[in-house]
């Protein structure tokens, strides 16, 4: 990734992180041909991770109704939506802990 790449992309990553349409918003904004961005596409995959992750185990966990189950929940993707999004801020390219390298892989395609 080249710095006229990442700054090219930036906008788009940041609103990746921002809800679940954020990451749809930035996905089609991404997809013009005359901003395509590898940058935002790395961190358009890693939020619509952690978004689809994010529900799928809210579900699971909702059916809970104790606070020492979710609340361990709801601060493990806290966590991890605030390093995805400083680290697009900060212009970097890092994977989330622990399940981010998983999402570039199941989301390879999506924004190439």
């Amino acid at each position: 990734m080249t710095k006229q790449d990442i700054d090219k992309g930036r906008t788009n990553a940041i609103i990746s992180y921002i809800t679940i349409f954020g990451v749809i918003i930035a996905f089609y904004l991404n997809n013009e041909d005359s901003k395509k961005s590898v940058f935002a596409s790395f961190h358009i995959r890693q939020a619509l991770g952690l978004w689809l992750t994010f529900f799928a185990l809210g579900y699971i966990i909702g059916i809970y109704d104790s606070w020492l189950i979710t609340l361990p929940f709801y601060l493990f993707f806290v966590i991890l939506f605030v390093y995805g999004f400083t680290n697009a801020i900060g212009k970097k390219a890092r994977a989330v802990p622990l399940v981010g390298n998983f999402y570039q892989r199941i989301f390879s395609n999506l924004g190439k």
